[in-house]
């Protein structure tokens, strides 16, 4: 590879298995299955690395446009830690590329036509908080490989089709013969539409008559859910062991610890009673403590 050959090129893969490619070069690259295009803005930063992996100033910046990354995408969350390969390639020679960098999005912003995201190395789960927390409430989520709940099981998911949207209020329809509040802190699933596959977690859930329920979600869905739009929805679970032994009939995998006394208790200044109080009075009359 010669420096007067060498080219930039960038693969960015989302979660639902959509790849893209771009190059800076002024052609058209392909190499590992990848078609790289030249005509779309996309430029990044030099991958800048010191000691221990950290990725010290990158970022990826580019045009919105409707035959690659389109706005409404990036706002409905499809991109969001999509994974972003970058490699230095002898456009002379495509097979001779060398990866460089390997990571995936971090905040992605936009404005004025164009996007912005921050890289983030291999090495960016390293700096997570690891280890187990001691506490009342479960520290599992829901379904997770250590809650083990099936929520495929009978009266935990449904399918519900959307009724009416305002901002983060959606109406469903179909959803008769659950509880009021059966769904809250649990998450929705748009299946079909123009927003379809983006989720949200349920902040309330109300029952109403005629199979009716009205939820509001935390986040405003991103996309354009529709009136029609089949959504899955999901039981929620507050992560009490009351909520894990009758909701969910899964006490066995709660991962939380009941009985710690509360911090109020653990806070509270040293007490005696009277009975320790006399015991001690009688000890030091015994002894003649003075």
């Amino acid at each position: 590879m010669t420096t007067t050959t060498i080219a930039r090129a960038w693969s960015i893969t989302r979660k639902d298995g959509l790849t893209l490619g771009f190059t800076d070069h002024d052609q058209q690259l392909s190499f590992h299955g990848i078609s790289f295009r030249p005509d779309v803005g996309l430029t990044a930063q030099a991958v800048v690395q010191g000691t221990g992996l950290s990725v010290d100033n990158t970022e990826v910046i580019g045009a919105l446009s409707d035959g690659a990354i389109e706005e409404r995408d990036i706002v409905a969350g499809r991109w969001d830690g999509a994974e972003l390969c970058q490699w230095e390639v002898d456009w002379a020679d495509p097979s001779k590329a060398v990866l460089v960098f390997r990571g995936h999005l971090g905040e992605v912003t936009r404005g004025g036509g164009m996007f912005r995201a921050e890289l983030r190395g291999l090495s960016e789960p390293l700096n997570k908080v690891k280890g187990r927390v001691f506490q009342p409430r479960c520290s599992a989520l829901l379904a997770d490989s250590a809650c083990k709940v099936d929520m495929t099981a009978p009266g935990l998911s449904a399918e519900g089709i959307l009724e009416d949207v305002d901002g983060a209020r959606l109406t469903l329809s179909h959803l008769a013969g659950y509880d009021d509040r059966w769904f809250e802190r649990g998450r929705i699933n748009i299946l079909t539409g123009e927003a379809a596959a983006i989720e949200g977690h349920i902040k309330n859930d109300r029952a109403m008559p005629g199979g009716l329920r009205e939820i509001d979600l935390w986040v405003e869905p991103g996309g354009l859910p529709r009136r029609g739009d089949r959504i899955r929805i999901e039981a929620g679970c507050n992560k009490s062991a009351s909520m894990c032994r009758a909701k969910f009939n899964n006490f066995i995998n709660f991962r939380g610890f009941p009985h710690l006394p509360e911090e109020d208790w653990l806070m509270a200044p040293a007490k005696r009673s009277a009975r320790s109080s006399d015991l001690l009075d009688n000890l030091d009359e015994h002894y003649d403590v003075k």
